[in-house]
């Protein structure tokens, strides 16, 4: 009986174990969703390569992913997508706050300007947008095939993403028991509504016509989660805004201001501007909510547009995703 050298023993041990820790990345048909990488990140952090046919590139996904069958948080970030001043990993505590929870916590790097919708047309700048049929279709059969996840969904989203959030649920009927819309605008029929969208897309060089068509298209309206909130009964809801008066996190003390004079006014002023107009358009949709019958979770506070609000609102609208969650 031939015995294998010793390195060669070291290095089929240490390959068991690595295929031990990692989940295993299957071969699939390049035509069709595929994962292409994972790479670990330190304790129960992931990050994950998934090809979208329907985006045609690579989407990096990070993972908290803990060692056991467990339901999926799915976090979507703000209107620059991650890519600029960062994703909800490195805005908040979401890795330290999940670390001992029985959830896989999933963060899609990229979408900037995009609402995580599918755009009709591809645009000039932002490309090709074709979101909804990414997050609901193509990376959770994935992700819970790979990682041991229940089939039980929830997800969240911050100022852009607070909307798209809410219409995922409305698009994607039974996929998500949870949502979390924190300092959205989820109002998207009428001038208004179309012009606060179009600016918000502006900003990075897009045009929202590319998105849901011209200002008559009745693809406005399908993607109004006001005008659907009827299609959101049997969800868990919660729902927060500020109202864009100073409030806990808008002085010189705050860690997140640290003293920065400048820094503070303009939270104050853009910031305060900016939850003025959100209060109003949560206020649409907690009220319709309230008429059709559907609870929900309503947070209202003093407060402008900031991150630091939104982690708050991540701690505390745990507790309503955890018991649609099974957990």
């Amino acid at each position: 009986m031939h015995r294998l050298p010793r390195c060669f023993a070291v290095l089929l041990a240490a390959s068991a174990m690595i295929a031990a820790i990692v989940p295993a990345v299957a071969s699939a048909d390049p035509g069709g969703p595929a994962i292409v990488d994972v790479r670990p990140l330190g304790g129960r952090q992931y990050s994950v390569v998934v090809y979208s046919p329907a985006m045609n590139k690579e989407i990096t996904v990070w993972m908290s992913h803990p060692d056991s069958a467990a339901p999926a948080l799915y976090l979507l970030n703000a209107v620059d997508g991650g890519e600029d001043g960062g994703p909800w990993t490195n805005r908040t505590d979401v890795a330290q706050f999940f670390a001992d929870k029985p959830v896989n916590v999933i963060v899609p790097m990229g979408g900037r300007a995009s609402y995580y919708t599918d755009w009709k047309s591809d645009d000039p700048v932002l490309g090709r947008n074709q979101w909804t049929t990414f997050l609901t279709r193509e990376l959770p059969p994935l992700l819970e095939s790979r990682f041991q996840m229940t089939g039980r969904n929830a997800v969240a989203g911050t100022s852009m993403s607070a909307t798209s959030s809410l219409d995922l649920a409305i698009e994607a009927p039974g996929l998500y028991q949870a949502v979390g819309a924190y300092s959205g605008c989820p109002v998207t029929a009428g001038a208004l509504p179309q012009a606060y969208v179009y600016s918000q897309l502006g900003v990075f060089g897009a045009n929202a016509g590319n998105m849901w068509g011209g200002p008559t298209d009745p693809a406005w309206a399908a993607h109004d989660p006001v005008a659907n909130a009827d299609r959101l009964r049997g969800t868990a809801l919660y729902i927060s805004s500020g109202n864009g008066a100073p409030g806990a996190h808008d002085t010189l003390t705050d860690p997140s201001i640290n003293g920065d004079v400048g820094k503070l006014i303009n939270r104050v002023t853009v910031g305060g501007v900016m939850e003025t107009v959100v209060a109003a358009c949560t206020r649409q949709l907690t009220d319709r909510l309230a008429a059709l019958g559907i609870p929900a979770t309503v947070a209202h506070h003093n407060g402008t547009h900031a991150w630091d609000y939104w982690q708050d609102d991540l701690h505390d609208s745990w507790a309503v995703f955890a018991p649609a969650l099974g957990v």
